[in-house]
C-alpha cells in the first residue's frame, strides 16, 4: 500500500516521501530589496534536514510592486539568483527537493502605489483602489512570470508553482468578482492564467514539472464554486500544468484559511474533486497536522501528496516525527538518531 513515505515520482522529479511543505510568507526581508537573508535559509534548510520530501519557497513576487508586503521575497532581478542558489544547495544536501512559488499579489498588494488590478475593485473599504492594467501592462506582467522562472531554474529549484489561488492577480483574472474587464481578458477569464503557464513553461527544461496553486471555491456570496474552478484547472492543464495544489478562498472577508469553522483536513474533498474530474496528480492542503490523517490521506488516494503548513511552522522536524508515529523511521541524519530513532 502507497504511504506518507512512499517516494513520488513527476516527471524528472524524484520525492523521497509524500510530504511537502507549502509556501508560507515569512515577512522577513529587511531591506526591501526583495533579496532572502540567514533567516530564509536557516528556515528552509532546518525543514530539509527534517526529513520534507518537497519544500516550496513562500510566494515570491516577479515585480517589486508584486509583493503582499516591501518584506516579502522576489525574484524579479538576477541580482536574487544567488542567495536561492544557496538555499537550494543547502535543501539539497540534505536530502529534499525544493521549489519556488512564482506570484503577484495584484490588488492585496499593500505597499504598491497603486496596486494593479484586471479591473478597479479593491479588496475591501480598507484597501488601496488599484489601478486596472492596460494591455501592455499584462504583456509586461507576463514576461516577467517568464524572467522569474528563467531564474528559478539558474537558482537550482526542482520545481515552480505559479500562484493562482487566494485572492491574488491570477486569481483575479479568473474571479468574475474581481474581473470586469471589456477586453479579451474579460471575455476568457482564464485567458491571462494560461498565458503565465505557457511563459513559465517555455522557461522549464523538459523534464521540470509545473505546479499550480488554485482556489477551488470561494467564501464569499456571488463567488464561483467547484464545477467552475474544475473548468478553469481543465484549461490550465491543457496549458502545461502538471500538478494542482489545491486550496480554497481568498476572496472576500474570509482568506485562505477557511475561516473559523474549518477544521482539520477542511480541504481535502476539494483536492480529491480536482484530481477526479481531470485526471489529473494533486496536493491536498489545510489543517493537516495529524500524522494519521496525512497518512489516510494517501492510503485512500485522496490526493498524491501532502502539505503541511502550520505543523511544519510549529516543528521543522514533523516529517520525522511522523515516521516515529507512524512506525517507519528511517533516514534519520546521524547527529540526531539518539533524539529521534527509537531503537526496537
Amino acid at each position: 500500500m502507497t504511504d506518507l513515505f512512499t517516494p513520488y515520482e513527476l516527471k524528472g522529479m524524484r520525492l523521497k516521501n509524500r510530504v511537502v511543505m507549502p509556501p508560507m510568507c515569512q515577512y522577513a526581508v529587511e531591506n526591501q530589496d526583495g533579496i532572502p537573508n540567514d533567516w530564509h535559509y536557516v528556515h528552509y534548510v532546518s525543514r530539509a534536514v527534517g526529513g520534507t520530501g518537497l519544500i516550496i519557497v513562500e510566494m515570491t513576487g516577479i515585480h517589486p510592486d508584486g509583493r503582499i508586503t516591501n518584506n516579502d521575497t522576489g525574484i524579479w532581478s538576477d541580482n536574487h539568483i544567488e542567495s536561492y542558489r544557496k538555499i537550494t544547495a543547502g535543501v539539497h544536501a540534505n536530502g529534499s527537493k525544493i521549489g519556488i512559488q512564482l506570484g503577484h499579489a495584484g490588488r492585496k498588494a499593500q505597499d504598491a502605489e497603486p496596486p494593479a488590478a484586471p479591473s478597479a475593485i479593491p479588496f475591501d473599504e480598507r484597501s488601496k483602489m488599484p489601478a486596472a492594467l492596460t494591455a501592455q501592462g499584462i504583456e509586461e506582467l507576463i514576461e516577467d512570470f517568464r524572467q522569474a522562472a528563467r531564474r528559478a531554474v539558474e537558482a537550482g529549484f526542482d520545481t515552480v508553482e505559479i500562484h493562482g489561488a487566494h485572492g491574488y492577480l491570477i486569481h483575479q483574472f479568473h474571479s468574475p468578482l474581481t474581473n470586469t474587464r471589456n477586453d479579451e481578458y474579460g471575455a476568457d477569464l482564464a485567458l491571462f492564467g494560461e498565458q503565465v503557464i505557457t511563459a513559465v513553461k517555455e522557461e522549464l527544461p523538459a523534464d521540470m514539472p509545473l505546479l499550480m496553486r488554485v482556489s477551488a471555491k470561494e467564501y464569499v456570496d456571488g463567488g464561483y464554486g467547484t464545477e467552475y474552478a474544475l473548468g478553469i484547472c481543465r484549461r490550465y492543464k491543457a496549458a502545461g500544468v502538471d500538478m494542482f495544489h489545491v486550496s480554497s478562498g481568498g476572496e472576500g472577508p474570509i482568506g485562505s484559511n477557511g475561516g473559523p469553522n474549518a477544521g482539520s483536513a477542511y480541504q481535502v474533498g476539494l483536492a480529491e474533486y480536482i484530481r477526479s474530474g481531470l485526471q489529473v496528480p494533486v496536493i491536498a492542503v489545510g489543517r493537516l497536522e495529524s500524522y494519521q490523517e496525512a497518512q489516510s490521506i494517501v492510503n485512500e488516494e485522496q490526493a498524491e501528496l501532502v502539505a503541511i503548513g502550520r505543523g511544519m511552522l510549529s516543528d521543522p522536524y514533523w516529517t520525522l516525527h511522523a515516521q516515529e508515529a507512524l512506525g517507519g523511521v528511517h533516514n534519520v541524519p546521524k547527529p540526531y538518531e539518539r533524539g529521534i530513532w527509537r531503537r526496537k
